[in-house]
């Protein structure tokens, strides 16, 4: 019988699966999980990385698409559009996906499902291919979006609430910055003279690579399998929805601006694909890369405390847009951009640190404790992660909608980033109202083993 300083081996049956799970406990994470759980994050980022760029494939895409594929600058909004829809819709059935096939199952699925718009777009992708077929390919493209929400909802199992801001920043970030990477990729492949074909080319062995290393290396969790239910509850629950709203803020800005950015200059400032594209993918590289100080931040500080101040730094941001829009000052927006890139990303890390903290203080609130209450917290968060993350997306498509319709109504972007500051402002009203408000009740911070009198706070979430 294991005593509670004893950190007993976590037995598996065939297909990798750890039947004893326990991060909260210290000896076991010290002697056993820590290592279990960092080897599954590293191959979690690697198959999520590659999701990202699958999905913004698109926003690359349709740069070095000239005259000659009789697209307008309407139609390659609506493509990334509609791409990004998909990839926000999708993430709700891969976060019932974990519990149903397992984390480590998933992965190598969902991985692997990354060859159909690889496969297709590389067919397709020539001059005198209609709208519709590229749309129609480009929505297969979507399902590298899922791959987040899977990703999140299982690693966040693995790690202790206290490590939580850390471990899902990192992988959160090292799949964002599969968007610079692509975009990366393309400046030197196709910028090179290689052809977008040879960029789909490169990423066909890549995505192989990864659905095999999850095979190899990464771990089903038996105490997440066979719990639908749990989305249903997270569902139910209002703080999924508040934190949507947020989400859309920070996810929706980043995703979206990712899309978008390129096609921003090439449309308002006369930029060429290759001097869009010097530029683009800057911006979602530093916001990926900050995602994890985002993140510990929140682990340090507190969640709510980091998104309030980081709202108001991305309105301040985008006011700025909105006058180097209007001077038409290319170097001032640019740099605001990349500016609000980065507040995007940082916001994305202590947005997603609140979701636990929320759900475990529900379980204190409820008289839960010691390794109950920790598992209620994961038990909804992980749950409600793939959902918020799904309505998070769906923020890129308001962007790139919202471009749309400003470029056409009035030949720039400034009328949509009137529409972004304004959200802005309620996401920061609602992060002080819900989370932050003096009079909310509050009580000292504990720990998931703490015996303090329960009540609910949000002050650290």
């Amino acid at each position: 019988m294991t005593g509670p300083g004893t950190a007993p081996a976590p037995p598996s049956r065939g297909g990798r699966w750890i039947q004893h799970w326990d991060p909260e406990n210290e000896t076991f994470w010290q002697e056993t999980g820590e290592k279990i759980a960092r080897r599954n994050l590293f191959f979690s980022v690697l198959s999520e990385h590659i999701g990202f760029s699958i999905w913004t494939l698109w926003s690359v895409l349709v740069l070095f698409m000239g005259p000659e594929y009789g697209l307008t600058p309407a139609d390659k909004f609506m493509l990334t559009s509609m791409v990004t829809l998909v990839g926000a819709v999708v993430r709700v059935p891969y976060t019932f996906a974990v519990a149903i096939f397992g984390g480590r199952n998933w992965t190598i699925i969902s991985a692997a499902m990354l060859l159909i718009p690889t496969v297709a777009a590389f067919t397709v992708m020539e001059p005198g291919t209609s709208f519709s077929t590229f749309l129609l390919v480009g929505l297969l493209a979507g399902v590298g979006g899922g791959n987040f929400a899977s990703s999140m909802t299982n690693i966040n199992a693995f790690f202790p609430l206290r490590k939580k801001g850390w471990a899902l920043g990192l992988n959160a970030g090292g799949g964002n910055i599969g968007v610079p990477v692509i975009q990366l990729a393309a400046l030197a492949i196709i910028g090179a003279g290689g052809g977008p074909r040879v960029l789909l080319g490169v990423y066909i062995p890549l995505i192989v690579v990864a659905a095999v290393m999850a095979a190899l290396f990464m771990d089903n969790l038996e105490n997440v399998k066979n719990d639908t239910g749990a989305a249903k509850d997270a569902a139910r629950d209002a703080h999924t929805w508040i934190m949507s709203l947020l989400y859309i803020g920070t996810f929706g800005s980043f995703i979206g601006y990712s899309f978008a950015f390129g096609q921003v200059l090439q449309n308002q400032f006369g930029r060429t694909p290759l001097e869009a594209a010097y530029v683009t993918f800057i911006g979602p590289l530093l916001g990926s890369l900050i995602r994890p100080l985002g993140g510990w931040l929140a682990d340090k500080y507190g969640g709510a405390k980091i998104s309030l101040w980081n709202y108001v730094a991305m309105g301040v941001a985008t006011a700025i847009l909105i006058g180097a829009s209007m001077e038409k000052s290319l170097a001032l927006f640019t740099v605001a951009f990349v500016v609000l890139f980065v507040l995007s990303g940082l916001g994305n890390g202590s947005t997603f640190k609140m979701i636990p903290g929320i759900f475990q203080n529900k379980a204190l609130a409820m008289g839960l404790k010691g390794e109950e209450a920790a598992a209620y917290g994961r038990r909804l968060s992980g749950a409600s992660m793939g959902l918020i993350g799904a309505v998070g997306a769906l923020g890129g498509v308001a962007i790139n909608l919202a471009f749309r319709q400003s470029f056409l109504s009035y030949g720039s972007g400034t009328g949509a980033f009137v529409a972004f500051l304004a959200f802005y402002a309620v996401c920061f009203a609602v992060t002080w109202a819900v989370y932050l408000r003096r009079t909310a009740p509050r009580v000292p911070e504990t720990s998931a083993t703490s015996e303090a009198k329960p009540q609910l706070s949000y002050a650290r979430v």
